[in-house]
């Protein structure tokens, strides 16, 4: 029997019974639909948690303040024991690390900013000139903090896009003068968007000013220590380095605030690259078990193939005996009966895919969960659709042609 035989004998077979070989097919479709949105939503959720994390930054180290603990083991709650990172600290980072590219330290709060008729409450940032190579901002409209707004805590502020079209609209409103609180501001530029954060915040719902205008004219009566930081960010060069210089800031910050063996350090270290070595770990293994879990269901529609063609052959046992008296040879009766499982599992790979693309995008325009469709993704589901043809459907073809003839012609 050629090819085309083979085909159309299968065809035949599976429409005498075209319920039967519908409801087979529906384990297989089932399951290729699962692998599809199922890996699909693994992996775009796997892209958005690195799209996130990659805005933190891979080369970044942020130095947060500690409280220390007292004699009694209690911790002091005092301004003086908490902000326990200052400039000085910013500037022997700079100067003593070599590995060390950017570094800058900063204060934040909230405010009620207001322009005109038009006003919003959002949080503000005092920064060093590094803080913008840092955090990757760059201007949009407008210029930069020049060094006399650094020193001379100028009243000078740069506008995050949020707040920016809250305040102006289209408009960039450079050059306007505006209210921090109480105290005028003048615009000097804006920022390009960056939009939502790792953890869901507004990025651009933020205003930027001078270290020192933070501290003097925006802290009120907080009671800052002189020169004090609410953190310190860092980057290095190469990210091999990162390691080694956080061994080095810690090392460097112990040295200046005088901390002995064996007491706790006051301040933290975030490696970010730590952070983001976890989320992939996480994002992956949990990609693997949904692909997992995809595939058990397309491993029930495979069985559900074997036992349907194992009835299939016990049903049809004077049949292929008949085959057999009149020429066909084992290896015909075997490749008809494989046909008809790879159709069936063929017939409902095609079905998955197409109920798998659309569920696939359903979820992403509808639901909460990120999705990532990709053609990777259909030839994965289509590989394993003719894969679960031949697997689950060789044994019961294998069975059929091993069957005697004249056995097989004396059955009822």
């Amino acid at each position: 029997m050629n090819f085309s035989d083979i085909l159309r004998t299968a065809i035949y077979a599976l429409r005498g019974n075209w319920m039967r070989s519908a409801l087979t097919s529906l384990g297989v479709i089932i399951g290729i639909a699962a692998v599809i949105v199922m890996v699909s939503v693994g992996q775009g959720t796997q892209q958005e948690i690195d799209k996130m994390v990659s805005g933190l930054g891979s080369q970044r180290l942020d130095v947060n303040p500690g409280a220390s603990r007292g004699p009694g083991g209690g911790v002091r709650m005092s301004a003086s024991s908490f902000f326990t990172l200052n400039e000085g600290d910013v500037e022997a980072i700079r100067n003593e690390i070599p590995e060390v590219q950017y570094v800058a330290g900063a204060l934040r709060g909230s405010t009620q900013v207001v322009y005109a008729e038009n006003n919003a409450s959002t949080s503000w940032q005092g920064v060093q000139p590094d803080f913008f190579d840092i955090n990757g901002w760059t201007i949009a409209n407008g210029e930069g903090f020049d060094s006399q707004d650094y020193t001379s805590a100028g009243k000078v502020v740069i506008l995050g896009d949020t707040v920016r079209r809250t305040l102006f609209g289209d408009d960039a409103g450079i050059g306007q003068t505006i209210r921090l609180g109480r105290v005028p501001f003048t615009v000097v530029g804006t920022l390009k968007p960056k939009g939502q954060g790792g953890f869901g915040q507004d990025q651009d719902d933020v205003v930027m000013v001078p270290l020192q205008t933070g501290r003097r004219r925006l802290m009120g009566a907080m009671g800052l220590p002189a020169g004090a930081v609410m953190q310190i960010a860092l980057t290095v060069a190469d990210a091999k380095d990162l390691n080694y210089a956080q061994g080095e800031v810690e090392a460097l910050l112990r040295q200046r605030h005088r901390i002995k063996p064996g007491e706790d350090d006051d301040f933290n270290v975030r490696n970010i690259s730590e952070i983001v070595a976890t989320r992939t770990a996480t994002t992956r293994l949990m990609s693997l078990l949904l692909g997992a879990v995809a595939t058990i269901s397309l491993i029930v529609g495979g069985i559900g193939i074997m036992n349907i063609m194992l009835v299939s052959v016990t049903e049809r046992i004077r049949e292929i005996g008949l085959r057999m008296a009149v020429g066909a040879g084992p290896s015909d009766v075997r490749r008809q009966f494989l046909a008809e499982a790879m159709l069936l599992s063929l017939g409902g790979g095609v079905l998955g895919i197409a109920i798998g693309v659309v569920g696939a995008l359903l979820v992403g325009r509808f639901g909460s969960l990120p999705v990532a469709l990709n053609g990777q993704v259909i030839a994965l589901a289509a590989t394993f659709s003719i894969m679960t043809g031949l697997f689950f459907g060789y044994y019961p073809a294998r069975k059929a042609s091993q069957l005697d003839p004249i056995e097989a012609l004396r059955q009822q």
